[in-house]
């Protein structure tokens, strides 16, 4: 099965245009305002023209307030939706969006109950735990994860073109995704990068 590949914190428009040449299943456009890859929905806007039919354009959230995320959803065309704070299901399922609930891993962290609490996600995002929200750049322990997680998960956290064909091979993950992993500097990508992580994916693909 082809392992769907996410490229997320994008803020320029020729970033955007190397992940769709790349290969990109999504695009991921971070609406979190603490992070240094925040990008306006206005903004978001005016990239999101530049991502063809069939490339799905991602939102990333944190514990915002709903009428924002109503508000980005209204002007951007996004597909889905993707919730990296402390939302609940009933948070998560008001937009009448599709969403992935991120889970940030660590010791101790029952993953099978917590996908439980989502069932209608459309996935779970498995991403490092660390201070804060969001993954950091750092790889979690992949022996975390039990072989019975229900649902379709999606590996984040650290990935780069160096690792991704292990990390494919050992978790077998519906979709990866990646933003530290292929920028030479915070939410600016390098196109090089971006085109040996997919090409590290579809060699892992092949091997399985």
């Amino acid at each position: 099965m082809k392992t769907r590949i996410k490229i997320c914190g994008l803020t320029r428009e020729e970033d955007v245009d190397a992940a769709v040449a790349a290969g990109a299943d999504a695009i991921g456009f971070v609406f979190f305002p603490a992070s240094p890859r925040h990008v306006t929905p206005q903004r978001v806007a005016e990239l999101a023209r530049r991502i063809p039919p069939f490339v799905e354009v991602v939102g990333l959230f944190v514990n915002e307030a709903p009428a924002v995320v109503r508000a980005a959803c209204d002007l951007v065309p996004l597909s889905l939706l993707q919730f990296h704070g402390d939302e609940d299901a009933a948070y998560c399922r008001q937009f009448s969006r599709p969403y992935l609930r991120a889970a940030r891993v660590r010791p101790g962290l029952d993953l099978v109950e917590f996908a439980r609490a989502f069932p209608d996600a459309r996935g779970l995002l498995l991403d490092a735990f660390v201070e804060g929200y969001g993954g950091g750049g750092h790889v979690f322990d992949w022996t975390l994860i039990p072989p019975q997680l229900p649902g379709f998960l999606v590996l984040s956290g650290g990935l780069t073109a160096a690792n991704v064909g292990a990390a494919i091979e050992r978790v077998r993950p519906v979709a990866v995704d990646v933003s530290s992993g292929v920028e030479m500097g915070k939410g600016i990508k390098d196109h090089a990068k971006i085109a040996a992580f997919v090409a590290a994916v579809r060699k892992a693909d092949e091997s399985i």
